[in-house]
């Protein structure tokens, strides 16, 4: 079974999970967890700025920032990275303890904790091989609304009364709190309160 990266490199797919016999993304309740869970996020980090070179330029500054081609780690607990700073993460992986995060939400927060710092991988360093064997002929990853509008299609909610879970009934909601009209009778409702306008 082939393993294929949409939208960006590092996180693996097999084919048969996520795509139709058509080379269709499959629809979200077709997808087995792991996968959709991850797709799902891919959503919203395709565009995102590589971690590093937000690190160094900030958000005053995002336009120098390296578009993220790469992500490693976990859903929510993952790094983004350009070309440029792949060594990075590889160097803090495999030679300062970066390894022991793996799997974890951690992941992400101590890797930039280690970039902060100033650290970063030797000039020179070895990085990984990406092949990119026929990258145009994966479909594309959905946007954001088309992730929502599939999550919502077969979706029908159940409507949920709060009432009924507090144990009381419509008649008698709201009875406990409402006030006479004696206890109104003690409001003041002639004073001026301070506004915007």
């Amino acid at each position: 079974m082939a393993k294929v990266s949409v939208g960006l490199r590092g996180w693996r797919f097999d084919e048969a999970d996520i795509f139709t016999d058509d080379e269709e993304l499959k629809p979200l309740d077709e997808i087995p967890e792991e996968p959709r869970e991850r797709l799902v996020r891919l959503v919203s980090l395709v565009e995102e700025p590589c971690d590093v070179c937000y690190l160094e330029h900030g958000e005053a500054e995002v336009h120098r920032c390296n578009q993220a081609e790469i992500v490693y780690g976990e859903p929510k607990g993952e790094v983004l990275l350009c070309p440029e700073h792949e060594p990075d993460l590889l160097y803090w992986f495999r030679e300062e303890g970066g390894s022991e995060y793996a799997g974890s939400l951690e992941f992400g927060d101590r890797f930039h904790e280690w970039v902060a710092a100033g650290n970063e991988a030797p000039d020179g360093y070895e990085t990984v091989e990406h092949v990119d064997e026929d990258p145009d002929g994966l479909p594309d990853l959905p946007d954001q609304q088309d992730i929502q509008e599939r999550v919502e299609q077969d979706f029908e909610g159940d409507r949920i009364d709060i009432l009924e879970l507090s144990g009381q009934s419509d008649d008698e909601a709201g009875t406990e709190d409402a006030l006479s009209e004696d206890e109104l009778d003690d409001v003041d409702l002639s004073t001026d309160y301070p506004s915007n306008r």
